[in-house]
């Protein structure tokens, strides 16, 4: 469902009113925000009530270059956090130094190296406020984003999870943004549909509660560990919103090696099997579990075979791609291109 409500622009700033209580700011929450979030499914209250509150969370790791900006953000709101908690995850540079210098606007976690989903899951369990706002520590909130969140939070309290969009920039430079019309926010069947993609952009608002109940992230998860905890939380009776307006800065890090590439899918894979094996599914919903699963798998040989081109291991390769020429889940003229490039090595740089 998409709601369109209008209302002052939501790219007009408010001043920062810092010192003023929450209940004095309430006066603010009647801007409108361009929404897209599922049906309401029972009578729940009307909006009226106080504040909820947000506690941005930042895991930080050698972050010494970028923390200062992403904490900055974090305190610029128009609607301040409940609090600005930094987890130093073990950090060798200055992080640590950098966190402490701002004093009691920001509070300073530190803990060994355990991952980034170690170092949010602390930060969570040692947070207050009724959502946990994530801010990775090399990306930045507009200075509305927290407003945002509160006016959808208070029309809609049976969301656990909040997002807006987010610009995607690459060494500066804005490429795009994180909800196009090629990679939608679902919001018919979210059960269902989180488990064919991750619709739900990691800089989220989550609910502490929900959060502590699912046991947060999965620490033994490295690189679809996101994905892997909005399954858990949608398809346990979790509901996401968006608010379709770019208030975050999401920094892509150029220079990905293709191993890493490959590793990302073979995580996608493992992490669709463990949804199936934990079951509760229906005939629809195992349906779609199982396209996915396929699909991830035809995705890694060729992300095999690309990266063993580029190693220059022609006899992997070449298996690599005579296995892509057999499967019928690819179209014919994909097949017959890997074909030729398996038996003539002049035409691998073109499949390429």
């Amino acid at each position: 469902m998409y709601t369109l409500l209008t209302g002052r622009s939501p790219d007009q700033r408010l001043d920062p009113q810092n010192d003023r209580p929450a209940d004095l700011r309430l006066a603010h929450v009647s801007e409108e925000w361009p929404i897209l979030v599922p049906a309401m499914q029972e009578v729940l209250a009307d909006g009226r009530e106080g504040c909820p509150t947000f506690s941005v969370v930042i895991a930080a790791f050698q972050a010494a270059g970028t923390l200062a900006e992403a904490i900055d953000s974090a305190l610029a709101q128009t609607f301040p956090p409940a609090e600005v908690i930094v987890c130093d995850d073990g950090s060798t540079d200055e992080t640590a130094d950098i966190a402490r210098s701002y004093g009691s606007p920001v509070r300073l976690v530190q803990r060994r190296n355990g991952g980034e989903a170690a170092a949010k899951n602390t930060a969570t369990r040692e947070a207050t406020g009724d959502f946990v706002a994530v801010l990775d520590a090399d990306d930045v909130y507009a200075p509305r984003r927290l407003e945002a969140f509160t006016w959808l939070a208070r029309r809609r309290p049976d969301l656990d999870v909040l997002v807006t969009n987010a610009y995607l920039t690459v060494e500066g430079q804005t490429v795009g943004t994180a909800y196009h019309e090629g990679w939608r926010f679902e919001c018919v069947d979210q059960p269902r549909e989180i488990l064919r993609r991750n619709f739900v952009l990691g800089l989220a608002a989550v609910r502490r509660r929900r959060w502590l109940d699912i046991g947060g992230f999965d620490e033994s998860v490295r690189l679809t560990t996101d994905w892997d905890f909005f399954i858990r939380m949608i398809r346990t009776g979790s509901r996401a919103g968006l608010v379709d307006v770019p208030l975050a800065e999401y920094r892509l890090r150029p220079g990905t090696l293709s191993s890493d590439r490959v590793a990302l899918v073979e995580s996608r894979i493992a992490t669709l099997e463990r949804a199936r094996t934990r079951g509760g599914m229906s005939d629809s919903e195992l349906q779609v579990v199982n396209l996915a699963i396929n699909g991830q798998r035809r995705e890694l040989l060729v992300r095999r075979a690309r990266a063993s081109l580029e190693s220059r291991s022609g006899g992997i390769a070449r298996r690599h791609l005579l296995a892509i020429a057999r499967d019928g889940g690819f179209s014919p003229s994909r097949r017959t291109a890997a074909l030729l490039a398996a038996g003539l090595p002049s035409l691998a740089g073109a499949w390429l």
